[in-house]
């Protein structure tokens, strides 16, 4: 594929702070990620996330992440946040994941050798998933550990878009474009301080990153 046809969307994921959600606006993001985990050091209530989303500029979309949360705190967060995609971690299984009719895309642990994913298992267990998410955690993991995994163990033939994660960061997110042309790469790690607290000289290197990638006609 062409690079210079192709744009690759980002998403910065783990946002707590308004700072860093108007910044991440400013400099192109396609998406930002609020995180619904238990557990998580970037989790977030529902109201919470409410105000982050005041300093979200217009066309920028908002992902909420959720990991076996209970119906009643989805819909809790659909009702008081409105995002536009639903990204589930767990173990929820497809009715689950499309009973609050908002899109939404599963994220797929990779940092285990115990399962070799398919495009045909994975689109039959998720038939009505908008999109698949690869993360480096291993299942019943969470997100966000700053490693990476094999790139190579992504499935080939997948008839949905799909994103990449887990351990990317400026220095190598270019590579990681060339090597699996995502629809989306989404960081998290990659562009902190600490869990939660974004450095801004981070996501605009990531960005940039991201832009030459793009740019590249190998």
């Amino acid at each position: 594929m062409n690079r210079t046809l192709y744009r690759t969307r980002i998403k910065f994921c783990g946002m707590t702070r308004p700072g860093d959600v108007r910044l991440a606006g400013e400099l192109g993001v396609d998406a930002i990620g609020f995180v619904f985990a238990h557990g998580s050091p970037r989790r977030l209530t529902a109201a919470e996330a409410r105000q982050l989303r005041l300093a979200l500029p217009p066309m920028v979309s908002v992902v909420a992440l959720f990991r076996d949360n209970s119906a009643a705190e989805v819909r809790e967060v659909v009702r008081l946040v409105r995002p536009a995609l639903l990204q589930f971690h767990g173990d929820e299984d497809d009715a689950f994941c499309r009973a609050f009719r908002v899109p939404w895309m599963k994220a797929i642990p990779m940092g285990g050798n115990d399962v070799a994913w398919d495009a045909r298992s994975l689109q039959q267990r998720w038939p009505n998933a908008d999109g698949f998410l690869f993360d480096s955690h291993g299942k019943g993991g969470a997100g966000g550990t700053g490693h990476a995994f094999d790139w190579s163990r992504i499935p080939t033939g997948l008839h949905r878009p799909f994103v990449l994660a887990g351990g990317i960061t400026a220095d190598n997110v270019h590579d990681a474009i060339l090597a699996t042309l995502p629809w989306a790469v989404d960081v998290a790690s990659g562009i902190e301080l600490s869990p939660g607290v974004k450095d801004g000289e981070k996501m605009r290197r990531f960005v940039a990153e991201v832009r030459r990638a793009d740019c590249s006609s190998d």
